[in-house]
């Protein structure tokens, strides 16, 4: 059975770890004294965060970590039980370990916990204070309650850049022995946005589904509307092709792509577009406003009617401006 590229090419080692190397470089600080503070990590989805940590406790504790780390899913596992019962069963056994090293308790996703749960952790962070060690690894850490927080060291992770991505991309098309092109690593550049864990996650199903990697291929396997469509579209808007524009958007309605998605296209197509640099920012204003108002529900086609009129009107609105 095929192992998911994820998990084969996870980082074991801080070492190995692409990214965010002040950061990596302090981890690897802290593995060689081998006090780990209690910690929250914070960053956007596939940069690291918990990859790190798994590769900090390995480094720290070698043959121990399967005893003495135990890694749990706050979006699962998000209750007050899970705290009273698992977390402190894990912290009250008794493990042998060198000196100065500690238990770690991984929580995944810990944004997503209860504020019951979190309360309920305060005190079992200050009970086995001497043995066990936390780490909360989340989206927004403004999730994690004040008091935890400052029971920790906050580590805030960035988004990985392109390049990074496309290192990794490239070493595991050659150990797989994937045939690629350019345009291809570029297209799961674009569906990924800065997310490892979706890039390798796309290049397996490309790769799997077609047995090498072109634009065309990606943007089928993620069901993406094409890139080259949407610029089609913002074409129309600023040479004042509106109808035109509007029956772009219709065909890939009927396609089965939802407004949220379209819209989350467009975003992502206006920063990579080839359009003079001050309307690109109205477009993203644009996009952005209409944005707001599909995530809170009012996610029909009027919605990009409305915005498709807008980006019309944006160089208009420039030109009169100058």
């Amino acid at each position: 059975m095929s192992i998911p590229w994820v998990e084969k090419y996870r980082p074991k080692t801080l070492g190995d770890v692409i990214g965010n190397s002040e950061i990596i470089e302090r981890l690897i600080e802290i593995s060689k004294v081998g006090n780990m503070p209690n910690l929250v990590i914070s960053g956007p989805p596939g940069c690291g965060k918990t990859t790190s940590v798994w590769a900090l406790a390995r480094d720290m504790l070698g043959e121990k970590v399967r005893d003495a780390c135990l890694e749990l899913n706050a979006s699962d596992e998000r209750g007050i039980d899970v705290v009273r019962d698992r977390i402190k069963r894990f912290a009250s056994t008794k493990v042998t370990l060198p000196e100065n090293t500690h238990k770690i308790v991984i929580l995944d996703e810990a944004d997503s916990m209860t504020e019951g749960a979190q309360q309920a952790l305060r005190r079992i962070m200050e009970v086995f204070s001497s043995t066990t060690r936390f780490a909360f690894a989340c989206n927004q850490s403004d999730k994690i309650i004040e008091p935890l927080q400052s029971r920790c060291a906050i580590i805030k992770y960035g988004k990985l850049t392109d390049q990074q991505i496309l290192e990794r991309l490239v070493c595991v098309c050659k150990k797989e022995g994937v045939q690629y092109n350019a345009e291809g690593l570029n297209a799961i550049l674009y569906t990924a946005q800065g997310d490892m864990r979706q890039a390798l996650n796309n290049l397996q199903c490309t790769a799997a589904g077609y047995g090498t990697i072109t634009k065309d291929y990606v943007y089928r396997v993620c069901d993406e509307p094409h890139p080259e469509k949407m610029c089609n579209i913002f074409d129309c808007c600023i040479n004042g092709r509106t109808q035109e524009a509007f029956d772009l958007i219709d065909e890939l309605c009927c396609l089965g792509y939802s407004v949220d998605d379209l819209v989350g296209v467009m975003f992502k197509t206006a920063k990579i577009a080839d359009i003079p640099e001050i309307l690109r920012l109205e477009f993203i204003t644009e996009i952005g406003k209409c944005h707001a108002l599909v995530v809170q529900g009012v996610s029909t086609r009027l919605q990009l009617a409305g915005l498709l009129s807008r980006l019309s009107q944006a160089k208009n609105r420039l030109e009169m401006g100058a």
